[in-house]
């Protein structure tokens, strides 16, 4: 299956998590980095102790008791990892029939959406999909690309968005500002912010960067070389 690729913003929704195994404290932990308003947690279990620094948030409910179609209620996003493919599957079923985006753990064929596997650098997020065909595959290109981008991505990727209000705030024409972002793309800046090249950094901004904003180079770059 071909997978529409989508990045989606948790910020003010609730999520749901039914089963809190080892996979569903993965799946927890994943959406609440993601930035989820609140995550609800089902399980029979009583909570171990490998979930205190996660209950301890004020965002995280725990319910101790079985699956009821009413959790479901105000849920933006449903993940069910449950060990009973029967529970599973209801809620799949459920989730489609109300419209709400459900995942169920290893089984895409009844998901309406799959989690891919993904390499993070700051703010960077590289997705790998291989339709649900081969997950090992997918965690192989995901080693590649962890030696490919290493942190000087994230700085990079936090100094772009340092200098990006500054520019609009000068109010020049958008292909005036599309020029200065695209030559300090194609510079050697990523290079020397992996080689922490405070002097070469600098030089780079000062050849691209609008005269205006030289004044705000050392605070741009105050401990990001």
């Amino acid at each position: 299956m071909r997978y529409y690729p989508i990045f989606v913003n948790l910020e003010n929704k609730h999520c749901l998590v039914v089963g809190a195994g080892d996979v569903g404290k993965r799946k927890i932990q994943s959406l609440l980095d993601s930035g989820a308003a609140a995550v609800t947690i089902i399980d029979t279990r009583e909570p171990d102790s490998s979930l205190d620094s996660i209950l301890k948030q004020g965002n995280v409910t725990y319910c101790c008791r079985e699956f009821d179609d009413a959790d479901l209620n105000g849920q933006f996003l449903v993940i069910a990892c449950t060990t009973s493919e029967a529970i599973n599957e209801h809620i799949s079923r459920v989730c489609n029939e109300r419209g709400i985006l459900c995942n169920i753990a290893d089984q895409p064929e009844k998901s309406s959406f799959i989690v891919p596997a993904s390499v993070k650098q700051g703010d960077l997020t590289l997705a790998i999909s291989t339709g649900g065909q081969s997950p090992a595959l997918a965690k192989c290109i995901c080693r590649d690309l962890r030696e490919s981008f290493g942190d000087e991505y994230a700085r990079l990727l936090t100094l772009m968005g340092l200098i990006r209000p500054l520019m609009l705030d000068l109010a020049l024409e958008t292909k005036e500002n599309t020029a200065v972002f695209r030559k300090l793309v194609n510079s050697n800046l990523l290079t020397a912010i992996k080689d922490h090249d405070l002097d070469s950094v600098v030089e780079i901004l000062k050849e691209s960067l609008p005269e205006p904003l030289h004044d705000n180079i050392p605070e741009l770059l105050d401990g990001l070389v």
